[in-house]
């Protein structure tokens, strides 16, 4: 369906997930008109050498949408995301389609949709595609040798960020509503720090991970990508199985919130720690309690990376045999990281997997003290590509872009990134982090905070 003769256009680049649905269901546009508004929007800013979309399902969406319109006609009670536009991550399994997850050699197809676009499907979403990633999710910085890295839109010559590079370009971009990416060691909040959006790591356990590519079993967590925190909220609950409901605004007078005096204040870069320092200001401005304190737990964290840690150990498992049979085909360094978790025995393993436990405990424990910590989502702007060239160069600015989001990986904890940059400076995110299980709390004081921000 063609947008209609003096029709105002759809500006997905401003437009929430409630605002879509409001528009659609007063008819102002149909999702065949929306879809079209994204597919355009591919067309005209999607770069084949830099691919966003590795996969377009131009011709199931459409029918997904004409769906939708029929219903949306005939007055039947519809799914809580109906008509709206998502993109995926090419690591969640989509029936027919290759998961390759940044992969030029893999083929097999899926035979059956993975569990969360299944319930995303029964809510109405109309799935545009599979976008593109780091190869296999192992890396913050989003590069791709096969399918090129996603150009930022905020920032040109700068990167995207990573391991979910294609699902935040295509936000930001237009071409999706929202976008669904993996988070293994902040894999959702880097893109969504680096573009300028939101993004929502839960309780690995909240969002079952059926039919997902696995990097790693331990640290792997599912988390969309949006405009708000509020459209996060809708996505993060339909993945959830549970039902979404608007939630009364938070008063943000008398909350604690703690700022690490260790560990996630390093080596922050001068533009980023303004930017925070500003975003702090706003919230005490509010009546919110921000108190700086050591975090123990956070300086036993470096120990538990050592070697590469769980996810070196646990993707080596997966990819073991693959390494053997077709290791010249990997993008090299996603291939050497690998292969630093051969060199983890099974007592190491386990020995990670003990530590890690009281780990967790600890750090529920400390945080029980506060209604979140608080820290840069990463401290650094994002990196110019020029800037990725060396190997070396690689590894310094992947680990310093990893270091804060994989906190919340590492200690099972839920996470989401605002953004907290001034019109016209380079974009950077406010990462709140909350207690284990503590989603639905860290997501109604995030939307607090995001109102906050935005004064």
């Amino acid at each position: 369906m063609k947008q209609q003769p003096g029709q105002p256009p759809i500006v997905l680049t401003e437009a929430s997930l409630s605002s879509l649905l409001a528009a659609l269901q007063h008819n102002k546009f149909s999702a065949s008109q929306l879809l079209e508004t994204c597919l355009s929007n591919i067309d005209q800013f999607d770069d084949p050498a830099n691919q966003v979309y590795t996969g377009r399902f131009d011709r199931t969406a459409r029918a997904e949408a004409a769906a939708i319109d029929t219903l949306q006609q005939g007055r039947v009670p519809m799914g809580e995301l109906a008509g709206l536009p998502i993109a995926l991550k090419v690591l969640f399994d989509v029936a027919g389609e290759v998961t390759h997850s940044g992969s030029k050699w893999w083929s097999q197809k899926a035979q059956s949709d993975a569990l969360i676009v299944s319930r995303l499907r029964r809510a109405g979403a109309v799935i545009t595609g599979h976008t593109n990633m780091t190869e296999f999710a192992y890396s913050g910085l989003g590069l791709n040798p096969h399918y090129g890295t996603p150009a930022n839109p905020l920032a040109p010559g700068r990167i995207s960020g990573g391991s979910s590079s294609g699902a935040a370009a295509a936000v930001a971009y237009g071409m999706a509503a929202a976008a669904i990416g993996s988070d293994t060691g902040g894999s959702v909040r880097i893109p969504a720090a680096f573009c300028g959006l939101v993004g929502f790591k839960p309780t690995q356990k909240h969002i079952p991970r059926d039919g997902v590519f696995p990097l790693s079993q331990s640290l792997d967590s599912i988390g969309p990508i949006a405009r708000t925190v509020e459209c996060c909220a809708r996505l993060d609950a339909v993945m959830a199985g549970e039902s979404w409901q608007k939630n009364n605004p938070v008063d943000l007078r008398g909350r604690r919130f703690v700022v690490p005096a260790n560990y996630m204040l390093d080596d922050v870069s001068p533009a980023v720690a303004a930017a925070f320092a500003g975003s702090l200001r706003k919230l005490r401005e509010s009546g919110a309690q921000v108190v700086e304190a050591q975090v123990p737990v956070l300086d036993e964290l470096p120990e538990m990376m050592a070697s590469g840690g769980l996810a070196a150990a646990e993707s080596y498992h997966v990819h073991r045999h693959w390494l053997q049979q077709r290791g010249d085909e990997y993008d090299p360094r996603v291939r050497e990281r690998m292969l630093r978790g051969a060199g983890i025995s099974a007592a190491d393993y386990l020995d990670l997997l003990q530590r890690r436990v009281a780990l967790k405990k600890q750090a529920d424990q400390w945080l029980s003290a506060y209604d979140g910590l608080l820290a840069p989502t990463v401290v650094i702007e994002p990196p110019l590509l020029t800037e990725l060239e060396s190997d070396a160069e690689y590894l310094r600015l992947n680990l310093l872009v990893l270091r804060n989001p994989t906190v919340a990986n590492l200690l099972d904890l839920c996470a989401i990134t605002l953004p907290n940059h001034q019109p016209g400076d380079l974009p950077s995110g406010l990462m709140l982090v909350g207690r284990h299980g503590s989603d639905s709390t860290v997501l109604g004081v995030a939307q607090a905070m995001e109102q906050v921000l935005k004064q």
